[in-house]
């Protein structure tokens, strides 16, 4: 691969660079001051200036809003929100997912319908695939969607569901009709979140925030029209929406990688202990590891390049990372000493707590290990 960029590609990663240098507010501005109606807000409104300097949605065609521009200018746009230290937007999980999953499979009244507002951050959306008893074996769903004709009834629960409690739209999976084979017979909703019948209950992390929630349905009415893809058959859109999350997800954290080992290095220097050798053996180990994330990106890339789709390579970026940014934000809090599990002045005890949920979130280790096995390697199936 030539990791040099082109002409054409150094000119954008200039104009982007410039653009957040001018725009981009620091993460402390967009942080809400504790108050998650304040921080919704804002991430809102810096989406939608994301989106009207046509930075959101970079790869999507652009009679749908999107820029219509290649996967290498995805891929520095990250890179330079990284290295700027600019904030997310607030869609996450429609940008990275729902928006990919309605180009791969929706109807062009349906592209029309969802994806403008999608971008704006006008309305959020959220994901509605895990269970209480089928969060990695997903196939185990219980979630009904009733036929009634026209329209579903939807009765069920989901949970560890970012953002529902501020999202319009649910990517809901549900079990129309019982099959020998429990990947059958699955179909993908668009469900309304202020429909009727819904229930929303914070899930309150280790790190106090309620960044999660659990879903109810109690007869919740959901028009055919709102179906993704063909009824029955919502097993494949799924894992069109799964490639997405961690084939995009992980292109980026493997930027965001070699950035935490560099503050890692800055860390300890700051704290006096960069002189020690057991430290800096364990840094020197994080950032090998880190650009060895971040070649392993560069072959995705590729892949995607080809065929257009993430593939399951997507699944090592983010099994490397996650366990990677566990073992970074322990020797982070362990080099503070005592200090560090009871002040929080540069983040590292968030960081630290946050990432527990690093190899659950997005597919568990072990799930991502069965993936690699199976779909990368070509071994036997494990059941």
């Amino acid at each position: 691969m030539d990791f040099d960029l082109s002409p054409s590609e150094k000119t954008f990663r200039n104009e982007v660079r410039a653009w957040l240098k001018a725009n981009a507010p620091h993460d402390a501005d967009a942080e809400g001051d504790g108050d998650m109606n304040t921080f919704i807000e804002r991430r809102r409104k810096w989406q939608k200036k994301l989106s009207e300097a046509g930075y959101v949605g970079i790869t999507w065609p652009e009679e749908y809003g999107g820029r219509g521009g290649n996967f290498m200018d995805q891929l520095i746009f990250n890179d330079e929100m990284i290295l700027a230290h600019a904030p997310e937007p607030i869609n996450v999980i429609g940008l990275g997912m729902g928006g990919p999953v309605v180009i791969a499979h929706g109807t062009e009244e349906q592209k029309k319908r969802y994806l403008p507002p999608l971008l704006s951050a006008e309305e959020i959306w959220c994901q509605g695939f895990s269970e209480p008893n089928a969060g990695s074996d997903l196939s185990g769903l219980q979630t009904r969607a009733e036929d009634r004709g026209d329209h579903y009834v939807v009765n069920g629960q989901k949970v560890w569901t970012t953002l529902a409690h501020v999202a319009k739209w649910c990517m809901l999976l549900a079990r129309e009709r019982k099959e020998p084979n429990p990947r059958d017979g699955l179909t993908y909703l668009l469900v309304d979140m202020q429909s009727p019948g819904i229930e929303v209950r914070p899930l309150v992390q280790i790190t106090g925030d309620a960044e999660f929630n659990e879903i109810f349905f109690k007869d919740v009415k959901v028009p055919k029209s709102q179906i993704l893809g063909e009824a029955g058959k919502g097993w494949a859109v799924a894992m069109t929406t799964l490639l997405h999350e961690r084939g995009t997800l992980g292109l980026a954290l493997a930027t965001r990688a070699q950035i935490t080992a560099a503050e890692l290095a800055e860390h300890a220097r700051k704290l006096g202990r960069g002189a020690d050798p057991l430290v800096r053996q364990k840094i020197a180990q994080h950032t090998i590891e880190a650009r060895a994330l971040q070649l392993n990106g560069y072959r995705a890339v590729t892949a995607v390049k080809r065929s257009g789709i993430p593939g399951p390579e997507g699944s090592i970026l983010k099994l490397m990372w996650s366990e990677l940014n566990q073992r970074m934000t322990e020797t982070a809090v362990d080099i503070a000493g005592p200090a560090g599990q009871v002040g929080d002045g540069e983040g590292w005890k968030y960081q630290f707590l946050r990432s527990r949920a690093n190899t659950i979130e997005a597919g568990t280790s072990e799930v991502l290990r069965n993936i690699l096995a199976e779909r990368v390697l070509g071994l036997p199936r494990s059941r």
